[in-house]
């Protein structure tokens, strides 16, 4: 489905972005792939990595918040992933209308340019921290979640569907634990601070985020939000596997921050369909019928909730250190 295609990143210059321009390149046949972001030196770094593929990239600069730019960024394109957002906690919590005009505005000019374009499939790209939210990033990316999903409701007789993704921080990812402790510990370092020693997070690798994007681009009938079934860790145990015998003093956990990642809650439950390897929550509108159901899923329980403190997942110590592994050479 991909191949012969014309695809858009927003945010392309992004891990996200660079990661799936790669993976397109190497499992598909895409007629042309449009990086779409603000930062003219990470789209020199990128064209310079993939000037062997240059037949098939263009480089657009430009901002979500630039309708205009987007709809001429669309001219030709098939397929919009649409992971342009400032994800910063602390961030956003102290620049809240920059984080809204990114994560809200844009989100709507995406669905605006794609409406109006002859866009067929629109995934965008969401968090964990959109679930029941404690700051301002996951409470824009809520917003950002419902109105994608709704959107569907505009699309009239044009053959258009979007859809949501949500994970938590891909393994590894820029600001995220994993480097943050792999910095202490290649400086020698012998403590690694630990927020809460409760606390329990999902472990999802960049390729099974991609995957689960490339399902919804494929699969999606509109509307569904797309949730990867994967292990949960304890930090704790990221810490014994990235330094043994270590000390992890606890800091306590910081403003904005959960203990536990939540991706299904028990109200969704009554929407959320389980399949072999992913959920999906389905939306409840008049618009969607059950005859627009994915098939293979089986309704989950009532009361049913995915979180990474309650999942019979769990990555050992050992696992752990596997994983990283292949974590270490991504980010290296």
């Amino acid at each position: 489905m991909l191949n012969n295609k014309s695809i858009l990143i927003t945010g392309g210059t992004g891990s996200f972005g660079n990661h799936f321009t790669e993976y397109l390149l190497e499992k598909y046949n895409p007629k042309k792939i449009v990086i779409y972001s603000r930062d003219e030196y990470k789209q020199f770094v990128l064209e310079n990595k993939f000037k062997e593929h240059a037949d098939k990239l263009r480089f657009f600069i430009g901002d979500v918040r630039d309708k205009e730019r987007l709809y001429r960024a669309l001219n030709g394109i098939d397929y919009i992933v649409h992971a342009a957002a400032l994800k910063q906690v602390p961030a956003c919590e102290y620049n809240p209308i920059e984080a809204i005009k990114t994560n809200i505005n844009g989100a709507t000019n995406v669905i605006d340019a794609a409406l109006d374009s002859g866009i067929t499939r629109v995934v965008a790209l969401s968090t964990d921290k959109a679930v029941n939210p404690v700051n301002l990033y996951g409470g824009t990316k809520l917003v950002s979640d419902k109105l994608f999903i709704a959107a569907n409701a505009y699309s009239g007789e044009k053959d258009i569907r979007f859809s949501v993704v949500r994970y938590g921080n891909v393994a590894g990812s820029r600001g995220s634990v994993i480097p943050f402790f792999k910095g202490i510990v290649d400086s020698g370092g012998t403590i690694l601070p630990v927020t809460d020693y409760r606390m329990t997070r999902f472990w999802i690798s960049i390729k099974e985020g991609i995957e689960l994007v490339i399902k919804a681009l494929t699969e999606s009938k509109g509307g569904e939000t797309f949730i990867s079934k994967i292990p949960s860790f304890k930090v704790t145990d990221l810490a014994k596997a990235m330094l043994p015998n270590c000390e992890m003093p606890e800091k306590g956990i910081r403003e904005g921050e959960k203990l536990h990642e939540f991706m299904v809650t028990k109200e969704d439950s009554l929407f959320t369909y389980e399949y072999d390897k992913h959920y999906i929550i389905y939306p409840h509108f008049t618009w969607w019928s059950e005859d627009r159901l994915i098939p293979g899923g089986k309704r989950v329980e009532q009361g049913f909730e995915y979180s990474s403190d309650t999942n019979s997942d769990w990555l050992s110590v050992e696992e752990l250190q596997e994983q990283l592994k292949t974590v270490y050479k991504e980010i290296t």
